[in-house]
Order: structure tokens, then C-alpha cells, then sequence
């Protein structure tokens, strides 16, 4: 079978059917697979249909997304694509060499994508010693898989937030808790009451813009200016695919584009009918709030971020 259109949203779904599988690396695996399927017959005709392909899969349904944002596939669909044709149609000389140079590249992108949790969890467990109290928000992969690491060899306990509207901080600290890991956890109004016996701060993040700075689940950006005011460092744990070409100036710009806008119900809250109900699903927390990114590129300062970029997109 080809890889017509629809083709590519269908193998996301398949994708997605492993409930371990980031929606990145599903949206990578579903790309590769339309590299690998396409019916295409010119390298022209192939490259049109993969940038297609990658559109259709930032426009998905959200309802796709596990609660995330488009940036979550857009950032990773753009580097894959840079990734993968780089390599001119004129270094070929049979369209079937070239087809399978960018299979090949596919797949690698995929292998580093696969590793890059992984890498990450390794150097933000580093950071953590015995008697370190963590706070996180929310309940990102691979904030968990380095809290999880470092429980193999050291005593700490996490204070996680609860992560309204969807409550993500019940089930990071039913995994944390499950490990034997001690959890405590907060309401997200009582970041502040809660940081003054916090060493360090561990968040996830949806996209990291080129500033350095970070797009992740709402309530990111009071808790790093809460952090800021008490001098509590503020790490990032993020993989190099969630690196995007944005420059927001202000919430309202990150809004805009992401349209990540919740409904009333998502928030379990009762409007009068003369109120309104505005809340985001993610903010944007400048860098000047961050203190460093852990990343499978290394350990790196927010402004080291535009640096990473240019090679990525090089």
C-alpha cells in the first residue's frame, strides 16, 4: 500500500498504541513510514509528499495528542524532515538510492530520538543527592524516568503539584510512589507555601524556543518566578527533538499559536453566565528563569540554546 493522503495520521494512531511511545517518537515513526511506503517516483514528487505528510501530522486532532500541544509534533516533525533531506536529489543518480538514503537517515533520527530520554534521565539524575527535595509539575516522561534512575541509588523525596485541570500530578506521584519514592503532593496554589523547603526545581517541557527559553504545561511559568524569588535553581529535562523555531515575545503570542485554550468543563468549574473562562493548557517561562537544560545534546544554559538550534536546522 502507498502512502496516500491520510496515510501518515493512520500510522500515528498505530504508533500511539504503545502507551509507552512519546507522541514525538510515534509522529517520527509515522514520517519514516511514508518515506518508506510512498509510491512517489521522483525525488521531487517524494520530498513534496513528506513535507505534506509532516503537515497533515502537526494539524492532527488533538484528542491524538495525550493532553499535549501541537508544538509537541510540530518541532519534531520539522527537525526530521531538515534531518532527512539534507541530502540533494543530484547526489543520486537512481531514485531508489536516494529513496533509501532517507529511510536510512529515518531511521537513525528515530535511534537517537528512541536514546534520548534515556541520555537526558542520566544527567538530570546526576543532580540529584541524598536528602534532595524535588518538586515537578505535571507528570513528563522523562522528568520520571530521571527521578527513577536516581532513586536506584539515593534517598530523596518529590513534592509534586496537582496539575489541574487533568490532575497529571496524581499519576506522576502514583509511578514515584510506586517505587518506593516518598511523594508528597501539593495543590498547584501552593507553590509558593511549599518552596521554601524545595532544593531544586525538575520540569518537563513540550517545546524549548530558540531563546532558550521553555512552552510547557500551564502553571510552569509561576512556578519558575516563585523558584526565582526563593534562589531555587529550575532545571529542564527536555529531548533535542522538542527544540522549535519560535521566538515568543509574551503569553498572548504563545497562545495564538498553539490555540491551547481549555474548555470551562476541562476545568471542572461552574460559570455564572455572565462570566467568561479563559485558561491555556501551557504557558511560555522565559529563560531568565531557567537555570539549565538537561538534554541528549548535554547538559546546557538556556542561551546556549540558539547554538543547538543552527546545527539541528544546519
Amino acid at each position: 500500500a502507498g502512502a496516500g493522503g491520510g496515510f501518515v495520521i493512520e500510522e500515528f494512531k498505530r504508533q500511539l498504541a504503545d502507551e509507552s511511545m512519546p507522541v514525538q517518537v510515534a509522529a517520527i515513526r509515522a514520517l519514516t513510514e511514508v518515506i518508506r511506503r510512498s509510491e512517489e517516483r521522483t525525488a521531487h514528487g517524494l520530498l513534496i509528499e513528506i513535507k505534506a505528510a509532516a503537515d497533515e501530522l502537526k494539524q492532527c486532532p488533538r484528542e491524538l495528542l495525550r493532553g499535549k500541544t501541537g508544538i509537541s509534533i510540530a518541532a519534531a516533525c520539522e527537525i526530521l524532515v531538515r534531518f532527512v533531506t539534507r541530502t540533494s536529489r543530484f547526489d543520486h543518480k537512481r531514485f531508489e538510492d536516494f529513496r533509501s538514503t532517507l529511510v536510512e537517515r529515518g531511521e537513525t533520527f528515530l535511534d537517537v530520538a528512541r536514546r534520548a530520554k534515556e541520555r537526558v534521565a542520566e544527567l538530570g539524575q546526576s543532580f540529584i543527592r541524598d536528602g534532595t527535595v524535588v518538586l515537578t509539575h505535571g507528570d513528563s516522561l522523562v522528568v520520571e524516568k530521571a527521578l527513577l534512575r536516581a532513586a536506584e541509588s539515593k534517598h530523596f523525596s518529590v513534592v509534586v503539584t496537582e496539575g489541574r485541570p487533568m490532575r497529571t500530578g496524581e499519576a506522576m506521584a502514583a509511578k514515584l510512589a510506586a517505587a518506593g519514592i516518598p511523594v508528597t503532593v501539593v495543590l498547584d496554589s501552593a507553590m509558593g507555601y511549599v518552596m521554601e523547603r524545595v532544593d531544586m526545581v525538575i520540569v518537563g517541557a513540550e517545546g524549548v524556543v530558540e531563546n532558550g527559553g521553555i512552552i510547557s504545561m500551564v502553571g510552569t511559568y509561576q512556578l519558575a518566578l516563585v523558584a526565582a524569588a526563593l534562589k531555587t535553581p529550575v532545571y529542564v529535562a527536555a529531548e533535542s527533538y522538542k527544540f522549535t523555531r519560535l521566538f515568543p515575545l509574551s503569553q498572548a503570542e504563545v497562545q495564538e499559536r498553539l490555540r491551547s485554550k481549555l474548555e470551562p468543563e476541562a476545568g471542572d468549574i461552574a460559570l455564572p453566565e455572565s462570566a467568561t473562562f479563559d485558561s491555556p493548557s501551557c504557558d511560555y517561562t522565559p529563560p531568565q528563569h531557567l537555570t539549565l537544560l538537561f538534554t541528549d545534546l548535554g547538559i546546557l544554559t538556556p542561551s546556549a540554546v540558539s547554538d543547538e538550534l543552527i546545527k539541528l536546522y544546519a
